[in-house]
């Protein structure tokens, strides 16, 4: 019986040991950083980024959802113009090429990225689906890591509050 009550209690602490590894990221930890190519093909990095706070939207063109957004995001970009904030889309997009047509076609201002495949970032902040908004401060810890949306009130509100931010 001794034996049995052991190894429950063996497995309790590698299961909770596990778990606590499993996580990802949470707020006020730095965010994990990634190079991911532009629409020009250039290698943007998450690190180059600090200094600024960064919204993050993670989309992609097949996302009605995403696509939805877009619009409130221009309008978001236009209003915090000239703010220490900057605005960085990143793309799960396997058409590459679809991707950047649209950017293209839409005149989508902001940073555009598109992770190429690698699920890494995706993974790091447990993004299921999308899309997905995330706030970074200035030097690149995550303030909120399920952003309001760009169509949400509140999020004009929330930035326009944050210190520093002109």
């Amino acid at each position: 019986m001794m034996k049995v009550i052991g190894l429950f209690l063996c497995c309790c602490m590698f299961m909770t040991v596990f778990a606590q590894k499993e996580e990802g990221v949470k707020a006020g930890m730095v965010s994990p950083d990634f190079k991911y190519k532009d629409v020009n093909g250039k290698t943007v990095s998450l690190k180059e980024l600090r200094g600024k706070y960064v919204y993050i939207d993670v989309w992609a063109t097949w996302c009605t959802p995403c696509r939805g957004e877009l619009p409130y995001l221009k309008e978001l970009e236009k209003k915090l113009e000239g703010k220490n904030i900057c605005f960085l889309s990143i793309s799960c997009d396997k058409d590459v090429e679809k991707w950047k047509q649209m950017v293209k076609d839409e005149e989508l201002g902001g940073i555009h990225v598109n992770t190429g495949g690698d699920q890494a970032f995706m993974k790091a902040y447990g993004i299921k689906g999308i899309p997905r908004f995330i706030l970074l401060d200035k030097e690149g810890k995550i303030v909120n890591l399920e952003m309001t949306r760009p169509s949400q009130k509140v999020t004009l509100e929330t930035l326009m509050k944050l210190e520093g931010i002109d």
